[in-house]
């Protein structure tokens, strides 16, 4: 730009000459000073390099001397054989031979007996049937006890499955057969005999019979999800006898992200006991039951990130066929679970009620020893209210702990017939050695219990061949006839551990507590109401129960074992007057093979 400035002003002078010079004119045009201004612009020169190889003016230079090489090959025999590479091979453990069968059997003191067999064979890739016998007696004598004491249980269980693409099905038949003696007659009962009463004209042979059959259903990607069939049979040596029928049904379907569920159940109970209550000193009218439920429970359950809820509801139509009476019931279905920290810390809780249907099978299970005498009704369990935390403080130690409270009318409670020597029914269950359910005033089933409890539970899992648990709990129970919870304990809890010794060995043990229970027996007498027979209140002591096994495999198939019972030698009392075995040692031999 400078520099055309400058020759701007170059020509433009030169024509002023020249105008000048045609006009000729002389005048003087003064002086004019024009300064040119450059920008400093500052340029580095190239630096004198130094030259990596300088040229050498010593007057002494050394110069390399050459160096020729040759190679003088020599053959040399070889004898290697390259070989093809092979990968690797992974050392793999033999997977372990599965039987489809087992027997086992074993005998110890004092003259106990067990017996035991399954099988599970499949007919085709979608089908399958499983068979299970087990036998389990003893006929000893129990030290002080005067009635023959043995007892035994035989069952037998078949059942057949069928899978197919959306749907699987399956019926299950099942027999059994007990038998108990009625041998818990007070201490020195026979020193002092009732008129006509010996021990060489006293039956107390009780056989309890069982026959079942039920089936099953459940469907995939449909509305209708399952349903259970069943019917048992029961019945006994003195005439007894009792039919159960029990259909449930269940649907499911999708609302909104939720699942709404609808269950059904149908349960319906009769029998009859030839023989009527021991509180009545004449053996005139036998006992008739007849109850039916018909219960409907929705559901809706709503799934977040943390937290599972089910709110439901249970209605329940009650018919009492004997008495014409029919009764609709409401009762609570709400259950929550929240995760508070992950696996550490799982809180639930819930509270839900129903109409516990109650059977003779049902008590003869819990106690062996009632008399063929019972009135039969169902529980109206109010409301049963918990709330517990569960979680794993570690990977191998869990624990569980709840707190719970519940409600129940005519809950069934057992206690001591009274001594009625009056009656000689054809077995010998009237002499105060059985048990009946409590009654109010002779007819009314049952006292109202609400129970208190508290219940906590740890599981260790050192590694997978040692396991220990333990729990406990505690009971606190108020009743409308402000009586004792009868034979209900105060305090429970069990431990167990099994350990896995090595391939060959292995070992588990388990102890049982029961705290104090309380009991009374009475004594009948003619024309006189039940609560005004003579009454003595009986405190049974808490106990426990000590028992281990050890086994060892002699190889895939055969292994031998021995277990102990009652490892104290405790004499203790689980029922009023009915004391147990003491200490008991059973071996026996485990064959497992394909059949």
């Amino acid at each position: 730009m400078q520099k055309q400035l400058f020759t701007l002003l170059f020509i433009l002078g030169f024509i002023s000459i020249g105008w000048a010079q045609d006009t000729g004119e002389e005048d003087d045009i003064g002086t004019e000073t024009v300064t040119v201004t450059k920008a400093y612009t500052p340029t580095i020169s190239d630096a004198f390099k130094i030259k990596s190889l300088p040229n050498l003016n010593d007057s002494i230079v050394l110069q390399k001397k050459k160096i020729e090489y040759s190679i003088f090959s020599v053959p040399v025999a070889s004898t290697f054989t390259p070989t093809k590479g092979t990968a690797s091979k992974v050392k793999k453990t033999a997977p372990p031979v599965l039987y489809n069968s087992y027997a086992s059997a074993g005998g110890g003191n004092p003259a106990n007996l067990m017996a035991k067999f399954y099988t599970s064979r499949t007919i085709d890739r979608e089908s399958g049937y499983t068979i299970g016998l087990g036998h389990n007696s003893s006929r000893a004598d129990i030290a002080g006890v005067e009635l023959n004491n043995f007892y035994s249980n035989s069952e037998l269980e078949a059942s057949y499955s069928k899978r197919e693409r959306d749907v699987n099905w399956g019926a299950d038949i099942g027999v059994q057969h007990q038998l108990y003696n009625w041998y818990g007659t007070p201490a020195g009962f026979f020193d002092d005999p009732p008129t006509g009463v010996t021990l060489n004209n006293v039956d107390t042979r009780q056989n309890y019979f069982m026959g079942e059959v039920g089936a099953h259903i459940n469907v995939e990607d449909s509305f209708f999800k399952s349903a259970e069939l069943q019917y048992r049979r029961f019945w006994d040596a003195v005439k007894s006898g009792e039919n159960r029928v029990i259909f449930k049904p269940e649907f499911q379907f999708p609302v909104a992200d939720e699942m709404f569920g609808l269950k059904f159940n149908v349960d319906y109970v009769n029998g009859s006991f030839a023989n009527a209550s021991l509180n009545d000193t004449d053996n005139e009218t036998g006992i008739n039951y007849s109850n039916l439920q018909v219960s409907v429970n929705p559901s809706l359950r709503m799934l977040r990130d943390d937290l599972t809820l089910n709110l439901g509801v249970n209605f329940v139509y009650g018919l009492d066929g004997e008495r014409s009476e029919n009764n609709f019931y409401f009762y609570p279905a709400v259950t929550a679970s929240y995760r508070l920290l992950d696996q550490f810390a799982i809180a639930y809780g819930g509270i839900e009620g129903e109409l516990m249907q109650n059977s003779y099978y049902d008590f003869v299970q819990e106690n062996p020893y009632v008399s063929p005498t019972l009135t039969i009704v169902p529980t109206d369990k109010q409301y049963d209210a918990y709330l517990g935390l569960r979680g794993q403080l570690l990977p191998n130690l869990s624990y569980n702990v709840k707190g719970s409270y519940k409600a129940e009318n005519r809950k069934a409670l057992f206690k001591l017939n009274p001594n009625n020597t009056f009656r000689n029914d054809d077995k010998a269950y009237n002499l105060g050695n059985s048990f009946e359910l409590f009654t109010i005033d002779g007819f009314t089933l049952g006292d109202d219990v609400k129970t208190f409890a508290v219940f906590a539970e740890l599981n260790i899992d050192v590694n997978r061949n040692f396991t220990l648990g333990v729990n406990a709990e505690y009971f606190n129970y108020s009743t409308e006839t402000n009586n004792p919870a009868w034979n209900l304990p105060d305090v429970t809890g069990s431990m167990f551990l099994d350990y896995q010794i090595g391939e060959k060995w292995y070992a588990g043990a388990n102890l049982f507590y029961v705290g104090q229970r309380s009991d009374f027996s009475t004594t009948a007498l003619p024309d006189t109401f039940s609560v005004d027979f003579p009454a003595t209140v009986i405190e049974l002591e808490s106990y426990f129960d000590l028992n281990a096994h050890l086994g060892y495999r002699v190889n895939d198939q055969l292994s031998v074992f021995v277990k102990g019972a009652n490892l104290a030698n405790n004499n203790y009392q689980r029922w009023a007057n009915f004391q147990v075995q003491g200490l008991q040692v059973l071996g026996g031999l485990t064959y497992k093979f394909d059949f």
